[in-house]
């Protein structure tokens, strides 16, 4: 009787150690799955590049002659707005996992998923520099449905699709 006892508290705790099966990425009641980037790449993959399209638009900003409107979890469409009746597409800035940004001194503060990364854009806005980068500041974003994802070691989590 007392080896039955045993054993049952014993499966009883291994609920307790391991709560889901780590090979997934979150909780299987979200109905999102978590993307993530390899940190080297995810630290290489700030750039410049042609304009595109508005897909999911999140926050806009205006600095200048400037309109920056977020493309979320993917980086920030700059527009020409010196004439605000008829703004132009000029430029792309591509930041995985970005949904806000702050400028300040013509220096760009974005916040790149858990990251807070500080940019220069050249004069022409043909290049640009990523000048500062402090690692893990902001909290892992969670799913739409509201569910935290386990993030391997090495990764980022930079957005959330659909399962």
């Amino acid at each position: 009787m007392k080896k039955i006892v045993i054993l049952l508290v014993a499966l009883s705790l291994q609920s307790c150690i391991f709560p889901f099966d780590r090979g997934d990425d979150v909780d299987p009641g979200s109905y999102y799955k978590a993307v993530y980037m390899d940190r080297d790449a995810f630290e290489a993959s700030v750039s410049i590049e042609k304009p595109g399209s508005i897909d999911n638009a999140g926050k806009i900003y205006v600095y200048k002659n400037y309109l920056f409107i977020n493309e979320k979890n993917k980086g920030f469409h700059v527009y020409d707005n010196s004439d605000p009746a008829n703004p132009k597409a000029i430029k792309f800035i591509k930041t995985p996992g970005a949904t806000d940004l702050a400028i300040k001194n013509d220096a760009i503060y974005i916040n790149q998923a858990r990251d807070l990364i500080a940019i220069k854009l050249s004069q022409d806005l043909q290049s640009l520099t990523v000048t500062k980068r402090v690692q893990n500041i902001f909290p892992e974003m969670l799913s739409p449905d509201g569910f935290n994802a386990y993030t391997p070691q090495g990764k980022v989590l930079i957005n959330w699709v659909p399962k």
